[in-house]
This record gives structure tokens, sequence and C-alpha cells, in this order.
């Protein structure tokens, strides 16, 4: 009797430090409410605190999961989505980790020390590191789910990291951020037919 309350209460301690990280990981959602701003939740959908980007440049990766848009997004200081492109996020018990966080490092080439390759081939190249363990965003199939890292195809993250430096934000959120590559276009559109109207120009 005592070996199976010993062993119940180890299959239930692992169960809650199992749970405990898996919380800590995804305790923070960041939701738009405009290209640069947002508001933080707690994984209880607890308002944390609003965190404006206006002015910065900074990458938005909504995951590849149930209700997310599965992109990667560009945004320029003066607010502008001057790129996007598909990714692939973490698979099932390999989440990618929400939030805001910052490029802490960029490597042309690189192997995963923790997934290497078995054919000895990089498998991390044009990394933009964002979490203290190792997820970053980084050359891979956009068809395959990852342990944590953000896949991203050879014409996007190339652009991407010639453009990113070390310490930019990186907002990582599980939602729609696609709204507002529509407003955008929607704008430009506009934008054009009134330059056209005012200038006597044609399409």
């Amino acid at each position: 009797m005592k070996k199976m309350l010993l062993i119940l209460l180890v299959v239930l301690t692992l169960t809650n430090i199992l749970t405990a990280a898996t919380y800590k990981k995804q305790r923070l959602n960041p939701i738009p409410v405009s290209k640069t701003k947002f508001e933080i939740y707690d994984a209880n959908g607890n308002y944390v605190k609003a965190v404006d980007l206006t002015g910065k440049d900074f990458i938005v990766v909504s995951v590849r999961e149930p209700g997310s848009d599965g992109q990667m997004y560009a945004v320029d200081r003066d607010g502008t989505i001057w790129w996007h492109g598909l990714i692939s996020s973490g698979a099932s018990g390999h989440e990618t980790t929400s939030g805001i966080h910052r490029i802490l490092l960029k490597r042309r080439f690189h192997m995963s020390s923790k997934y290497p390759d078995p054919s000895g081939v990089n498998n991390m190249d044009f990394e933009l590191q964002f979490t203290q363990d190792g997820q970053a965003l980084h050359l891979g199939n956009t068809a395959a789910m990852s342990h944590g890292c953000i896949h991203v195809g050879r014409q996007d993250i190339s652009a991407l990291f010639k453009w990113a430096n070390v310490g930019m934000p990186v907002v990582l959120m599980r939602g729609n951020y696609k709204q507002f590559l529509k407003q955008e276009v929607d704008q430009f559109r506009e934008d054009l037919r009134e330059y056209n109207a005012a200038t006597g120009s044609h399409k």
C-alpha cells in the first residue's frame, strides 16, 4: 500500500511539474489592438499590461496552431508591414513560447546543439534567437513542425536576417494579426486611387 501511495505521489508531482512548466512557457499571450500596440494576457485570460511598439522595428509571429495565422510579419518603425511569409512553429509538446521577446543573437550559420542534424548539415542557418533556451527564427521547412523554433522559408528568412538587429522585439502570439495586413493593402489602394485622381494618372 505504501509503495502504491509513493508511486501515486511521484506521478502527481511529475504531473504538477510538467503542468507548471507548460503554464510558465505559455503564461503570456500578446493580443494586437493595432499594428503596433499589444495587450498582454496571462494563461487565465487576465489582463497583465499594454505594450506600445510604435516607432520601433519589430517582428510579429503568429504561430501555426488552430486560430492563428501561421505567418511572420516584419513591421518597420513607421508602422508599415513590409514583409510577411508562412512559417511553422513548435509541435504539440514543444510549443513555441508566446510573449514579447528580444533578439538575443544572430548567427548566419548554425547547427542545433540540442537537435543536431544526423547528416551534419546546419539546421538553424539565418538564426535569430529570441529565448534563453534556444528558440529562434531560422531557415527551415515550413511544412514541418519544430521542437519550438520558428521555421521560415529561404527567401523570407534571408530578407529578415539582413534587416533584423540584436535587441529587436519579437512578438510571439497565438491569434490573428493578418487583419492588419489587409487594412494596409486596402489603405495603399485608397492612397493610390487618391493620388491618381489628384494627378490625373491612370493605373
